[in-house]
């Protein structure tokens, strides 16, 4: 290597060159000192730990008074004492455990290698007199020395975890939390989290429900029912989080649960599935927050399988509004009963896209069929119709949004009217099987564009199933509130204004809706589908309705918030269609039980197809001359109970005012139709 000094001169020296080592070489030492270099220096513990268990058997065997003449065979009986140790070591692989998470599983490899070294050693004092004269052993002195490196192999074990346990209890600023659960889960939650370095939470009690457990105690800790100790104790010790370490929990019981500890400002947590645990072991971060969705969630819903089974096995099936939340759904659910082909039908690309990558990577053996199409595409609706000739189809495609409706009331009238009318016509014509429509509560006395024009989709389907020319399909309606997570559901929007820093937004102080999650959803979906006759109406049992500020509040303190100090909640009034309270009957209704719990049908009023056809092309006329009032006064004229709320459209809830408008527009539609130049203009 050359270098200039400060004159100016080149100087060169030379430097021994070190042999770049390979890069196998490398890896190979780094292996040894990871893999290996813990468990060498475990071996040469124990290994230790056994001689001197044998001397100080030795030692106590004769009084620590060893004669001479045994002392000469000390260096090969102490050689033969450490191989067979090493053997038992070996076979049972001793030194795999991590020290600082110590199991009963590992100590149970320490005592099983224990008792096989000393049944090897104990072979010795049986041929004494051939060994005699080469090794030392005598059944006393193998019985004291199994005792003693038992003894120390354990204790040694069991003093570093608790060692390393009680490091970690000794760190500052730690959060005291509790344990809902002392069964297997609460003792496996509560190890996890003495043993996680980087974990800032201390263990001060377990709650359960079992009386007989009350005041034991239970890793260092003691156990307390929760009923009667709860309240006094997390104030006593200023309890930040409480832990849910129960794997069968009821539904209603979480709730209970986590209310109290939302009562006490407490932030719940939950213990997932064990078939969630990463690698099959629990860690701190596995813990996780409760979702609202969880304590809105019922007990799983029981399925006729065979029955739904023997509708769709073996049958090309077809969902429309497939890349929806209710679509996607009834597709996945839809796999499990084996239908010869899928075909996934919506005008939205990319979700479309999203749900069919998802079924390829999940290696889906039932052909799934993506088709980009709109329902109110007549002539590409025939051809899919004609290609595929569809056994059944369930039909969720829908425009849905309440107040986005009640501005663009042509466009829902299109799409919720139109395009099933569309969908429904070719299914009748092409001699599918059965024809089952996602309908809504929002049919039931409605109070805006978007449930009218669904009941309307309702009573259309329903007249073409008596229709007569109609030789073939049945048509099935299914009613039910609003879904979880599904897109426009209220949760969703909360947490995103959560996060954002709030306010969160709610209409009415008093507005309920009823709920239920997704999956639930498209069970009952199947269910009906597959029970149904023909032009019943089936109503899913949504359970209790829920304040929707009483969601907004609790889902405040889940992400640990006050409502008031760090989010505040907004009322900004009712909008346009939109009502307090949502029904799944109207008055004239009353409900039929069927031999599903939570499916029973509605006793609807019956409409012939031709009286129901005409009203229909009537909309179609007031969506020509593109006249919003003409349109609503025809669908209120057509559905009565139709009262309009909070919208430009209430006027027309005077039986007077509904007729003039009528009059006045059918007039200007027929000149219109009349003339071209108008239509023009």
């Amino acid at each position: 290597m050359s270098t200039i000094n400060s004159n100016g001169t080149v100087i060169t020296q030379l430097t021994k060159k070190v042999p770049k080592q390979p890069k196998y070489y490398q890896r190979f030492k780094e292996s040894l000192v990871n893999a290996y270099g813990t468990r060498l220096l475990i071996i040469g513990i124990d290994t230790a730990l056994v001689l001197l268990a044998f001397v100080l058997a030795n030692l106590l065997r004769f009084n620590f008074n060893i004669p001479d003449i045994k002392l000469e065979l000390a260096p090969q009986t102490l050689l033969v004492v450490v191989l067979v140790h090493l053997a038992a070591f070996k076979y049972f692989k001793t030194y795999s455990g991590v020290m600082r998470f110590t199991s009963e599983q590992d100590l149970l490899a320490v005592l099983q290698a224990t008792m096989a070294s000393t049944a090897l050693l104990f072979i010795f004092t049986l041929r004494f007199d051939l060994f005699g004269e080469l090794l030392f052993f005598r059944k006393s002195i193998v019985a004291i020395d199994f005792l003693i490196s038992t003894f120390f192999l354990i204790t040694y074990r069991v003093a570093l975890r608790v060692l390393h346990v009680q490091m970690n209890r000794e760190r500052k600023n730690q959060e005291q939390v509790v344990i809902f659960g002392a069964g297997d889960c609460g003792h496996i939650t509560k190890r996890t989290i003495d043993t996680d370095k980087g974990t800032h939470m201390a263990v001060k009690a377990f709650f359960d429900d079992d009386m007989t457990m009350h005041r034991k105690i239970m890793c260092g800790v003691p156990i307390y029912h929760t009923d009667n100790f709860f309240e006094d104790f997390v104030e006593k010790h200023q309890i930040k989080k409480a832990i849910i370490a129960i794997q069968k929990i009821t539904p209603s019981r979480k709730e209970e649960l986590v209310d109290l500890c939302l009562k006490h400002k407490i932030t719940p947590l939950v213990v997932p599935p064990v078939e969630n645990w990463l690698n099959s072991r629990l860690t701190v971060n596995s813990f996780r927050k409760i979702n609202i969705e969880e304590l809105l969630y019922r007990a799983p819903i029981s399925l006729d399988v065979q029955n739904i089974a023997g509708q769709i096995q073996k049958k090309v099936v077809m969902v429309t509004g497939a890349a929806g939340s209710i679509g996607s759904e009834i597709a996945r659910q839809l796999v499990r009963f084996q239908p010869d082909k899928i075909i996934l039908l919506d005008q939205a690309e990319t979700p479309l896209v999203n749900l069919q990558l998802e079924m390829e990577e999940k290696k889906i053996l039932v052909n799934t069929i993506p088709i980009v199409a709109d329902i109110r595409d007549q002539q590409k609706i025939r051809k899919v119709f004609e290609s595929y000739r569809p056994d059944i189809v369930y039909h969720a495609a829908a425009y849905k949004h309440v107040p986005m409706m009640e501005i663009n009331p042509e466009e829902a009238v299109k799409v919720n009217i139109l395009g099933v009318q569309n969908v429904a016509n070719l299914a009748v014509r092409y001699g599918v099987s059965r024809f089952v429509m996602v309908s809504t509560d929002k049919a039931v006395n409605p109070t805006n564009i978007m449930g009218t024009t669904k009941r309307i989709a309702e009573m259309y389907c329903q007249s073409l199933n008596n229709y007569e020319r109609n030789l073939k399909t049945r048509f099935i309606t299914t009613r039910f509130g609003n879904v979880l997570g599904s897109n426009g559901s209220v949760v969703p929007r909360f947490k995103q204004q959560i996060e954002a820093g709030g306010p969160i937004t709610v209409t009415h102080p008093d507005i309920t809706r009823y709920f239920m999650t997704i999956p639930e959803a498209c069970q009952l979906v199947l269910e009906a589908g597959a029970m149904g006759n023909g032009g019943e109406i089936f109503l899913f049992d949504m359970g209790k309705p829920v304040k929707i500020v009483d969601l907004a509040k609790k889902m405040i303190n889940l992400y640990g918030l006050e409502e008031g100090k760090h989010i505040c909640i907004e009322f900004t009034g009712l909008r346009p269609g939109e009502k307090l309270y949502e029904e799944l009957l109207n008055q004239a209704e009353n409900t039929l039980k069927t031999h599903h719990e939570k499916i029973t049908i509605a006793k609807v009023r019956k409409e012939k197809f031709g009286h129901v056809y005409k009203k229909v092309k009537k909309l179609k006329d007031a969506l020509e001359v593109q006249n919003d009032m003409l349109l609503v006064a025809n669908m209120k004229k057509m559905v009565p109970e139709f009262k309009s709320n909070c919208s430009k459209f209430a006027l027309l809830d005077n039986p007077s005012s509904l007729e003039e408008v009528l009059n006045d527009e059918e007039e200007k539609v027929l000149k219109l139709k009349v003339s071209p130049t108008a239509l023009q203009h």
